[in-house]
């Protein structure tokens, strides 16, 4: 019985034992079928996603590796002057760049091209890479290493990159300014007027401008409007103020390319839209006379900076504008040689400088016009009032003086206009005895509404506001109060008073056209490039009706009456009658006096205001009166008859 107990015992061990086992490896099994069919579910599930949810993702990925998408860049729009003469060109350019994602991965192959790049555009290494980092956020776009290179020079760089990732030659286009008269085509004007036709109209380049390569904060700024690293902007003058008339659309390239980044074929092309041509209030002719006229009197005088402005007194446009020195801005077009840029900048006489429009100066008695106009609107005088001009005025111990020694005698408002009495002015702007004046504040008041103090919004930048002095001004710069003799001093255009010459021709279009003041402007209209047709651009009028028709009509008489008889009789032998005022402006003490002429005509429903200031010119009638002289006598044969 125990033999038998024992062997069951071991049978039943024996038995146990294989259950176990069978059952663990069961299990196993079981695990094992469950983890491959859990990780054949998990990749069947993820490229589902991939394919059906991802795939256009990685398609275009896929596809980016074979295919480019490159711009083709519009042409810039041209510009013309109101005469349809062409002022700009597009000329073909090439520039070497270079396009960072396409470089090798491998450190050693990368710096081997960029040392051959360096030895092909004959640039420093270093500055290649200093290139790569600034544009580091752009490494899919091209990048100019070097620009404006020659056809040759291209080719032949074209040829040796051939083995080069990521460097290829692009073709564009430079903006040429035709600065030149026969550029201009006005070659006609030379016999007939006497025009020297050697000489390059520089004085276009204040109003013209340039375009350059964006810089790294206007490329941050515009690169989401379409920019590329590789593009132009226009700079300054009306390049920059009419940008996104002139840039145009750009087109695309969808190419195929192989491992090196190199074109293989073309897939589809887009072509890019122009760029709007526009059409300038300058006219090109007058602007080269005055230019010239300008530059003859400053090599007779000895002088090198002023302005000369030609406005239509009825709408505001520019129909010319010189500030001397000038420059050339075909020296920036295309990227400016270091050399002559610091030339530019260590001139004395500062030719990048606008006189026109950002000089700001002592207006001199061309602000007499203004306030006579003032004191007639609020009744402080009228056309009959009269003062004795004796030499000048006695305030306590300070002596308020007439620029002639014992004055001009009894002087009425048009007399005071025609001599430039000082004496007048002293008493209608800060009174004297029992006559009381306008005051301060209303001088103020009407200096600006006339427009002085206050940028008038020309369509360039630059413009600088000029400068009205006021007691708050005074007080809190020079801690002082206000005295009679600040007043007096505005009162005829010296002391803190300061003006541009584009305000100055603003405020005696005022008096030319009966009472409207009008933002100045250059553009005249846009021009479509696909239908011709032309946008007209209005006059912007800025107030009108401040002062009455009656009381402007006395003051322009008193500026007919200083050329008939008074300062500015140099202009009576004209075969037209012009309105003028002279000016004459002290400042920096023992420095000469600033010369001013302002004037407009013909005197019956006026054409032009022709406004001129020379710095450190002595006197208006002196040399600004003449410029002025030989101006409008061209301007008759040319414009009138």
């Amino acid at each position: 019985m125990s033999a038998d107990h024992s062997v069951n015992s071991e049978e039943f061990i024996r038995r146990g034992a294989s259950h176990i086992g069978s059952s663990f490896y069961a299990n196993k099994s079981r695990y094992l079928l469950y983890f491959i069919f859990f990780s054949i579910a998990l990749i069947f599930f993820r490229l589902a996603y991939l394919q059906i949810f991802q795939g256009a993702k990685y398609r275009q990925l896929a596809e980016n590796n074979s295919e480019r998408i490159l711009p083709v860049p519009a042409e810039r729009g041209l510009i013309y002057d109101r005469q349809g003469k062409l002022l700009t060109k597009n000329i073909p350019n090439f520039s070497v760049v270079l396009v960072p994602l396409d470089l090798p991965r491998a450190r050693a192959e990368k710096e081997a091209v960029l040392n051959e790049l360096s030895v092909l555009v004959e640039m420093e290494k270093m500055k290649i890479d200093q290139l790569i980092q600034e544009y580091n956020r752009y490494r899919s776009d091209s990048i100019i290493v070097k620009e404006d290179i020659g056809y040759e020079t291209a080719l032949k760089i074209q040829i040796a990159a051939a083995d080069l990732p990521g460097v290829r030659i692009q073709q564009g286009s430079k903006r040429l300014y035709l600065n030149g008269r026969a550029d201009l085509d006005l070659d006609a004007y030379s016999d007939k007027y006497g025009v020297n036709s050697s000489t390059p109209i520089m004085a276009l380049s204040h109003i013209l401008g340039y375009v350059g390569k964006l810089d790294p904060d206007e490329l941050e700024k515009n690169y989401p409007l379409g920019y590329l690293p590789s593009d132009s902007i226009g700079k300054i003058g009306v390049e920059n103020r009419y940008e996104v008339i002139l840039r145009g659309k750009y087109g695309r390239r969808k190419i195929e390319v192989n491992a090196f980044g190199r074109e293989q074929s073309v897939l589809a092309e887009y072509a890019p839209e122009s760029g709007a041509h526009i059409e300038l209030a300058i006219d090109a002719a007058m602007q080269d006379r005055l230019e010239r006229i300008m530059l003859e009197y400053f090599q007779k005088f000895g002088k090198s900076r002023g302005s000369g402005i030609v406005m239509d007194p009825n709408t505001g446009k520019i129909l010319a504008m010189v500030s001397l020195p000038s420059f050339n801005n075909n020296d920036f077009s295309g990227g400016i040689d270091s050399k002559i840029y610091a030339d530019y900048l260590e001139d004395s006489d500062r030719p990048l400088f606008n006189r026109s429009i950002a000089g700001m100066y002592p207006s001199g008695s061309t602000i007499k016009m203004v306030f006579a106009a003032a004191a007639l609107q609020e009744r402080v005088i009228n056309a009959a009032t009269s003062f004795f001009s004796s030499g000048g005025l006695r305030v306590s111990q300070w002596f308020f003086p007439d620029w002639q020694a014992g004055g001009h005698g009894l002087t009425n408002v048009r007399k005071s206009i025609a001599w430039s009495v000082n004496t007048f002015y002293y008493y209608i702007g800060g009174g004297f005895g029992d006559f009381a004046g306008l005051g301060l504040e209303r001088l103020i008041q009407y200096l600006r509404l006339f427009g002085f103090g206050t940028e008038l919004g020309i369509d360039i930048i630059g413009e600088q506001s000029g400068f009205i002095p006021s007691r708050e001004w005074k007080k809190a710069v020079k801690n002082e109060a206000w005295y009679i003799g600040d007043t007096y001093n505005i009162s005829i255009g010296q002391g803190d008073l300061l003006a541009t010459p584009l305000q100055i021709a603003a405020a005696t279009a005022v008096i030319a056209n009966g009472g409207s003041l009008y933002r100045p402007g250059f553009l005249n209209a846009v021009i479509h490039p696909d239908t011709g047709k032309k946008e007209i651009s209005k006059p912007d009028l800025i107030r009108s009706n401040f002062i009455a028709p009656e009381h402007l009509a006395t003051v322009a008489l008193g500026m007919k009456d200083c050329v008939d008889y008074g300062s500015c009789r140099l202009l009576h032998s004209l075969p037209f009658t012009v309105a003028g005022k002279t000016g004459t402006a002290q400042w920096g003490g023992d420095k000469p006096n600033h010369a001013w002429f302002t004037s407009f005509a013909p005197f019956i429903s006026p054409k032009i205001v022709v406004t001129i200031l020379v710095e450190e010119g002595e006197e208006g009638s002196r040399i600004s009166a003449p410029i002025a002289n030989d101006f409008y006598r061209w301007w008759g044969k040319y414009a009138l008859y």
